[in-house]
């Protein structure tokens, strides 16, 4: 587009109301990358670490020692090393108590629920708004086309002859704002079911490791087995 129909020209000859509709969805899409991007890197520092953490866990020696291990670490991690902390520590406490050990058991369990929904809330923050915005833009994108479009058709209505060359700038930075509320939009859509879908996944994760662990940290009450030792 060129001359008085580019789209700069446009916006910046648009009604208030029209400007202020699209400095939000601006606003908006620009939040939603920030969260986009912020996540992203989130996730996938945390299914790195989860990987390291569950390659050392395996690779053999007891939960004392992988204990130690990660405290040394300069680095606090994330994700599935909390959760190991939280259910050994707690492992620790009950073994210097005389509880029965199915409570203990529940015990260490209970900390790990509570480790693991930490963690899972911490990687879900900011999803919501992802979500608001993917739902919400378009509305706004077309709250300023409706407006756009009335003030087009009010100022053909004060002019005795109507010409395509009076009528397309009207239509032309209302239908922007619709193509703005898309723009804002369709990203925080899709990325929404993709950090969704990994985050589903991370969760699945942490709960096969803490099942695990449940394993293992039972034997240890019980005096099975020298791995939780």
């Amino acid at each position: 587009m060129n001359g008085t129909l580019s789209i700069s020209a446009l916006i910046l000859s648009a009604s208030p109301p029209v400007q202020v509709i699209l400095l939000l969805l601006l606003v908006a899409s620009l939040v939603s990358w920030t969260v986009i991007l912020s996540k992203r890197a989130l996730l996938s520092r945390t299914q790195k670490a989860a990987a390291a953490f569950e390659n050392r866990f395996w690779a053999g020696g007891t939960l004392a020692e992988i204990y130690e291990a990660s405290r040394r670490l300069a680095v606090s991690e994330e994700g599935i090393a909390q959760i190991f902390r939280a259910g050994y520590e707690e492992f620790t406490r009950q073994q210097g108590s005389n509880i029965n050990p199915d409570d203990a058991l529940a015990a260490v369990q209970r900390q790990m629920r509570v480790a693991q929904s930490r963690e899972v809330e911490r990687l879900e923050g900011g999803l919501s708004l992802l979500a608001t915005i993917g739902s919400t833009s378009p509305y706004v994108g077309l709250l300023g086309t409706v407006w756009g479009i009335m003030i087009a058709f009010i100022a053909i209505g004060n002019v005795k002859q109507a010409t395509l060359a009076s009528v397309a700038p009207g239509i032309a930075e209302a239908l922007i704002a619709t193509a703005m509320g898309l723009f804002a939009a369709i990203p925080a859509v899709i990325a929404y079911n993709c950090l969704t879908s990994n985050v589903d996944r991370l969760e699945n994760r942490f709960g096969t490791f803490a099942e695990e662990l449940t394993g293992i940290i039972d034997r240890g009450l019980r005096g099975v087995g020298s791995r939780a030792q």
